[in-house]
């Protein structure tokens, strides 16, 4: 008997998961911005490491997430729609709140960044897409090819967000949250109508 609910496969095709894959890396990117505005100067070289940093992090934490959440699908699945769902939407506002936020006020600009540093927000930005691999374990998903989605995306976004953040500051990355936290709702309330609708359906 399998773990998690066939009839939401169809939920997370190629077009989702790639969706799913930019929402994530927005963090990361307005992280990223951040780091790159913080530099005397940017160079190609920082601005990879840093994307490297952020994308297997970002890569690592939704295996854990799906792999704790795993543990108790058997005992939700009746409902495991709508923990996806809530999980998504609630990360979604989240980002979206983010977003509207006031920028911070500049730091003094380092020489560089520590690799520690780097680790540490790198994490920091990673905790919603843990929180996306629980919600991915309750429904028919490849977690391995949607965390390396997800990697793969941070780290370019990440990478692009230091060599930009120079010349354009913060308010790009905040707009960026404000775009993924949107996509974020807009996926979970398609998992939501899919499974619903197949419910109707079958029921009918």
């Amino acid at each position: 008997m399998p773990l998690r609910s066939p009839d939401l496969k169809a939920s997370m095709n190629s077009a989702s998961i790639a969706a799913l894959a930019l929402a994530m890396s927005t963090d990361a990117f307005a992280a990223a911005v951040g780091k790159g505005a913080a530099l005397q100067r940017v160079q190609f070289k920082e601005a990879l490491r840093t994307g490297l940093i952020f994308g297997v992090i970002e890569c690592l934490t939704p295996l854990i997430g799906w792999a704790l959440g795993t543990v108790a699908a058997p005992y939700v699945s009746a409902w495991d729609h709508w923990i996806a769902f809530v999980l998504l939407v609630v990360l979604g506002l989240k980002m979206v709140r983010e977003g509207l936020s006031a920028p911070e006020a500049e730091e003094a600009k380092p020489e560089s960044h520590s690799f520690w540093l780097l680790a540490i927000t790198g994490f920091a930005t990673s905790i919603d897409a843990m929180a996306v691999g629980v919600g991915l374990a309750f429904i028919d998903a490849n977690i391995w090819v949607i965390a390396s989605a997800i990697g793969l995306a941070t780290l370019t976004m990440g990478t692009i967000g230091v060599m930009v953040g120079r010349g354009i500051g913060t308010v790009v990355g905040k707009r960026a949250e404000l775009l993924g936290g949107a996509v974020l709702i807009v996926i979970g309330s398609l998992i939501l109508y899919e499974h619903l609708t197949k419910a109707v359906g079958g029921s009918a």
